[in-house]
């Protein structure tokens, strides 16, 4: 057998051998969507909308829409982070407990945005409120679609945004100077990754949390505008693009007498 040839199929089985901490975050990601999916095709998206924790809240409802909140993270938010993941999970492979390390890892990202989707509630309730007092919003429909979109679209041309995604482009730079070793510094880089990817995406997901959870229109069209910025070199250069989108959408939602069709509420 050649040289070549050997070389190869030892290319060939090291690609087809799937590291299992990798493994398992793909699976958790085809899960999520697929949960999603099925929602919407069982006419169960109610479950997944944020009107079902502000409107007459309780305990349970609260959790219900947390758990919907973690599922649209993993799907929409874990592909665009694979490729510092991938990094983690190669560097972790030298320690003790890879899996665990992934997990603690995984579990402080993820605790990032659930505090979000909690912050977001609170805003959520609140505009409810006023909703109930304030009878000019009643005959203005598209005053908070237009302005949920006007907050995201501005955002893309924002400073903040560059900054963070910046650092979401180069990971192996990020793990450079954060990595370390233990849980405790797993957990301390999940939550360091998570605030800049909650740094470049919140308005997105200000969005996509306006339409509500398994909207699969709006959530596959999120997620590959997220997945491109954070992931090709070409990520920067799309940004004014998607916010002059969004700009021209929050006019319509502003000006048209009916609002936007679509259902940010």
């Amino acid at each position: 057998m050649s040289n070549s040839t050997a070389q190869s199929r030892s290319s060939l089985q090291s690609v087809l051998t799937l590291n299992p901490g990798l493994t398992l975050v793909w699976a958790m990601v085809l899960a999520s969507w697929s949960l999603i999916v099925l929602a919407s095709l069982t006419g169960n998206e109610h479950l997944f909308h944020p009107a079902i924790a502000t409107t007459q809240p309780t305990v349970q409802k609260l959790l219900v829409f947390l758990l919907a909140w973690l599922v649209m993270t993993i799907a929409m938010m874990l592909p665009t982070s694979l490729p510092l993941i991938t990094l983690f999970i190669q560097v972790s492979q030298k320690q003790d407990q890879p899996r665990s390390l992934l997990t603690v890892f995984l579990s402080a990202y993820a605790a990032i945005w659930l505090g979000f989707a909690i912050l977001l509630l609170v805003g959520d309730w609140a505009i409810h409120h006023w909703l109930d007092r304030w009878h000019w919003l009643h005959q203005h429909p598209g005053a908070v679609a237009g302005s949920t979109l006007l907050i995201a679209g501005a955002f893309q041309f924002s400073s903040l945004k560059e900054q963070c995604m910046s650092v979401c482009r180069h990971p192996m730079s990020f793990l450079t100077h954060h990595y370390q070793r233990g849980l405790k510094a797993a957990w301390n880089l999940g939550l360091r990754h998570g605030l800049y990817c909650l740094g470049c995406c919140w308005a997105l997901m200000l969005v996509m949390f306006g339409v509500g959870v398994a909207h699969l229109t709006w959530m596959v069209a999120l997620t590959g505008i997220m997945l491109f910025e954070k992931t090709t070199r070409w990520g920067k250069a799309i940004a004014p693009f998607v916010g002059i989108a969004l700009l021209a959408s929050a006019l319509l939602a502003l000006v048209l007498p009916s609002g936007l069709s679509i259902p940010l509420h």
